[in-house]
């Protein structure tokens, strides 16, 4: 999750809030990895039930409209005559129950471009707060994505 998120940070969980209302685009979480159901991975929501995610020419693109990222670390180098991985989920609609998360490190993150939809019933919490080690204190504030609906 580099920028935002550091190897060996502690972070606050709010298990609660989704028991009240919905992951939104943004939302940094915490969850079960879908695939290895010992480890916790942390990564941030991109697209919610309904959405139209897309990823091409380096950008991500949700119901037609390109994010603004300013929190990731560079931009996604996936596709065919790239020496990164392929993306193997480019162009997804969310169904009910799931959604698309990415890390902030693109092209070192393991993440729905990779492996697909995450369940919406694997979520242990949303990370609000990185607090160790205290310079490095940190709110983690859900983006505005203007124009995405």
């Amino acid at each position: 999750m580099e920028p935002t998120l550091h190897n060996n940070e502690y972070i606050l969980v709010d298990k609660v809030t989704y028991h009240f209302r919905s992951p939104e685009r943004g939302d940094v979480i915490v969850f079960i990895y879908p695939n290895d159901h010992t480890l916790d991975y942390i990564k941030r929501v991109v697209g919610v039930p309904g959405d139209h995610v897309v990823i091409k020419n380096y950008h991500v693109y949700v119901n037609g409209v390109q994010l603004n990222e300013p929190y990731i670390a560079d931009e996604p180098n996936y596709g065919p005559g790239t020496q990164e991985p392929q993306c193997n989920y480019c162009d997804v609609t969310v169904p009910k129950g799931d959604l698309f998360v990415m890390g902030d490190n693109r092209d070192n993150s393991s993440d729905s471009h990779e492996w697909g939809l995450l369940p919406q019933n694997l979520i242990i919490g949303r990370a609000m707060l990185s607090y160790w080690p205290i310079p490095d204190v940190t709110y983690l504030h859900q983006p505005q994505y203007p124009g995405v609906n």
